[in-house]
């Protein structure tokens, strides 16, 4: 990925998570309607502990990502957050964003993995499922 567009997905991707925190934190009680209710069983926090938790989450991966900071560890948590949202909230009229996010964040996972890292071998398995066909 060039660094140009890299950035473009960094600040993009940073900027939808700050703003999710920052909408979930004005308005909670809206935002509580997406918790199933079979989710309350297993989680001890009520509805608005969940989103008001939620929210910090989100605004402390947006803020690591906008600084450019420990980006791929965002990234990694970024997406195993939206693959739990997309699980515990099911099919609903906002899942096509959450999938755009949990693909942008897997992206910049796999782009800013540090050198060395065990999980660099990860980025080198998906790099070969998907490359190219040569012509």
């Amino acid at each position: 990925m060039r660094k140009s567009a890299y950035n473009v997905l960094r600040v993009g991707t940073a900027i939808t998570f700050l703003w999710i925190g920052i909408l979930i934190f004005r308005e909670p009680n809206a935002w509580g309607g997406f918790v199933n209710p079979w989710v309350l069983k297993i989680v001890p926090l009520s509805v608005y502990q969940i989103v008001i938790t939620t929210a910090i989450f989100n605004i402390i991966l947006g803020a690591l990502l906008l600084l450019d900071t420990l980006v791929w560890l965002a990234a990694l948590f970024g997406a195993m957050h939206m693959i739990t949202i997309l699980l515990v909230s099911g099919i609903n009229e906002i899942t096509v964003r959450d999938i755009a996010i949990l693909s942008a964040t897997l992206a910049l996972f796999l782009e800013s993995i540090p050198p060395g890292s065990i999980a660099l071998w990860c980025r080198k398995e998906v790099k070969h499922i998907f490359k190219p066909p040569t012509p």
